[in-house]
């Protein structure tokens, strides 16, 4: 480990993580209030109202955690053998219980402020929306709901180039749906049921985000406490994720796939990894490195041919109804637009490097497309020269490369660093498992 990985480490797990736990809380009570008091954006500040509240209750919790610690000692039980030894005994046991219940509150925590700042702004907007406000939504959620639309009447969740351009120019840009097909599928309940607040696409990416989370964590629970806690809360309660599930959310469903296939490829689930993937792929093009990634892994542990089939078969099975009613539609929507071609331009306009390049250098989009392509290559030959042996190796394949891309895309935002970020820190929880040998305490890994 480099020096730097070691001082992010020590940081990390100051105070058992409590310290960390601490920062995190506080800083985003500090980021929802200034959403509430100054975002231009109304959806956000309407989750800002919230969850501040809620992440300030964490960090007074935190904080009482701390005390706890300090009563109690300097080290959970888990740490060390003869540490819980010592704890088990009658004459330590009064010291050690108020330390040891505060650090292993960490997790149910971690759980009860995303449902706090994450599902609970998410219902309120939803149920106020179906009232009759219409800005408590951001504008992707209309997107994937007219995907829903689109496909019960036509069969394709796309409109093509020219009935795009046919629209009044205030509404071509909600006229675009740069989404794999398998994104209108969250778009149905509102087409098939009308307004209701259940009906609202939001609802149904925080199903699908919570089932995959909690799924993904019960897989690999012998993995480090911390590390489970600390991926956990990168996952759900940063700012970036719970604002987004709440007013957006059309990446969340996306990106808790990707840790659920991660964590089923960890434990040797290689068939369940392989739908978990192609679900994601299937939705949105973000899951395609993911999915590339998890194929050189499965070849390499001899798994291919478990993980191949629905990796690769789902998110071409999700074409073939677009394909087959308007191909060209779907190039216009899931290609033209996302790489600046289509009638309008993305506002997807964040001030990362690649936006800078393309906006401010002579021929800067080519300058940054080819920027991009050089790190693909490279990435790809580092798959091709030492392949990921592991799901954790996976992991920071993923998400390094993903964070290259997102710098580097001319047309990018800010929210999508959830998705290395979060990649990241689930790596670590990943690395005791090995893809090629099961762990001797579970007997059911190769079911699937």
């Amino acid at each position: 480990m480099t020096a730097a990985g070691r001082l992010l480490t020590r940081v990390d797990r100051a105070a058992d993580g409590l310290a960390a736990d601490l920062a995190l809380y506080a800083v985003s009570a500090a980021f929802a209030l200034v959403t509430a008091a100054f975002s231009t954006l109304l959806p956000h500040r309407g989750w800002g109202a919230v969850a501040a509240w809620v992440y300030v209750g964490a960090a007074l919790v935190v904080s009482v955690q701390l005390v706890a610690r300090r009563i109690g000692g300097r080290r959970p039980p888990w740490h060390s053998p003869s540490t819980a030894r010592a704890e088990r005994s009658p004459l330590t046991a009064s010291a050690t219980w108020p330390r040891w219940t505060a650090l292993a509150g960490r997790a149910p925590l971690t759980w009860v402020v995303w449902i706090g700042a994450a599902l609970v702004p998410l219902v309120v907007e939803a149920v106020q929306r179906a009232g009759g406000r219409t800005d408590r939504a951001q504008e992707e959620v209309l997107v994937v709901e007219q995907m829903g639309h689109r496909l019960l009447e036509s069969g394709t969740p796309y409109l093509g180039r020219d009935a795009i351009a046919a629209l009044p120019a205030g509404e071509r840009l909600l006229g675009y749906a740069p989404y794999q097909p398998g994104m209108a599928v969250f778009g149905l309940p509102r087409a098939a049921a009308g307004d209701a607040w259940w009906t609202d696409a939001r609802v149904w990416f925080a199903v699908v985000t919570a089932a995959a989370l909690i799924t993904g964590i019960a897989l690999v629970r012998h993995a480090d406490h911390a590390a489970r806690v600390r991926a956990l809360q990168f996952a759900t309660v940063l700012p970036i994720c719970a604002l987004t599930l709440a007013t957006g959310g059309d990446d969340l469903p996306v990106l808790a796939l990707c840790l659920l296939a991660l964590a089923c490829c960890a434990t040797g689930r290689f068939g369940a990894g392989g739908i978990a993937i192609g679900v994601a792929a299937a939705c949105k093009l973000f899951a395609l490195p993911v999915l590339v990634v998890l194929g050189v892994l499965a070849v390499v542990a001899g798994r291919g041919h478990r993980l191949l089939p629905a990796a690769l078969g789902l998110p071409l099975l999700a074409l073939l109804p677009a394909l087959l009613v308007d191909a060209d539609a779907l190039v216009e929507n899931a290609l033209r637009f996302p790489l600046g071609h289509g009638v309008v331009t993305s506002p997807a306009q964040s001030p990362f490097p690649g936006h800078l390049i393309a906006a401010a250098v002579p021929g800067g989009r080519y300058v940054a497309a080819a920027l991009l392509a050089a790190v693909a290559v490279a990435i790809a030959v580092l798959l091709v020269r030492h392949p990921p042996r592991t799901a954790g190796a996976a992991a920071l394949f993923c998400g390094w490369g993903l964070l290259a891309a997102i710098l580097l895309m001319p047309t990018t935002r800010f929210g999508y660093l959830l998705y290395p970020l979060a990649l990241l820190a689930w790596a670590p929880v990943l690395g005791k498992y090995s893809a090629t040998s099961a762990p001797r305490h579970d007997g059911a890994l190769y079911r699937v």
